[in-house]
């Protein structure tokens, strides 16, 4: 219990961070729109569903086969170093674009869309996504650092608070279009993205203080 503070430290800020992700448009949306049109409502969670495997593979993946690599000072620094970057561009850029954006989106026509189940489609969708490669190389595999300093319920916590922000997101989406009309209209939608974009910014900035503890000593050494 004593770590519970940090644990729920750690899902909140995993669902913000994954959430702001989930809500700019990319192949899975586009699916998710296009599903929902055909099969209702439980689209959503069936593409994430597939998108969620995926992420789960490149966890353990990543658990596995790169702990002890990943915990040396120098790559924890290197790693927080190119994910604030990463997080400012995406940051200032969902900020400076969020009154462009729109929820109406052109969908594929239904017999355009592969003949495929949509937990496939799902995880699919996911590897045709340079945005998700790149997110995972850099703030996921940031993030993942931090959370395994409290372990294995650090590690469940994090994946969790992720998954959860998806599900919430493209449910909503999927919600939406299979009813026929928004449950969110463009300005809200929005001002989520500029929330969204601030909150990214400002932990883009402390990714940088990290960098800078473990890159400082690194240099030190030499």
């Amino acid at each position: 219990m004593d770590n519970f503070p940090a644990l729920a430290g750690i899902a909140g800020t995993s669902f913000i961070l994954a959430l702001s992700g989930a809500l700019m448009p990319g192949p899975l949306f586009t699916l998710t729109v296009a599903e929902a049109a055909r099969r209702g409502t439980r689209a959503g969670p069936m593409i994430i569903t597939g998108h969620g495997l995926l992420e789960l593979l490149l966890v353990v993946a990543v658990i596995k086969g790169l702990g002890p690599f990943l915990k040396e000072p120098p790559v924890i620094g290197t790693i927080a170093l190119l994910g604030g970057i990463i997080l400012l561009v995406m940051g200032i850029d969902m900020a400076r674009k969020a009154g462009s954006l729109s929820l109406e989106q052109d969908t594929v026509q239904s017999d355009q869309t592969p003949a495929r189940h949509p937990i496939v489609l799902g995880f699919v969708g996911s590897l045709a996504n340079p945005y998700w490669i790149i997110w995972w190389v850099t703030i996921g595999l940031g993030y993942l650092i931090t959370a395994s300093h409290f372990g294995w319920p650090g590690l469940v916590t994090f994946f969790l608070g992720h998954i959860a922000a998806d599900y919430a997101w493209y449910i909503l989406i999927a919600l939406s279009v299979s009813r026929g009309r928004g449950l969110l209209s463009d300005n809200s939608y929005q001002t989520m993205i500029r929330c969204c974009g601030i909150f990214l910014i400002g932990f883009g900035t402390w990714f940088f203080g990290t960098a800078f503890k473990h890159l400082s000593g690194s240099i030190l050494l030499l």
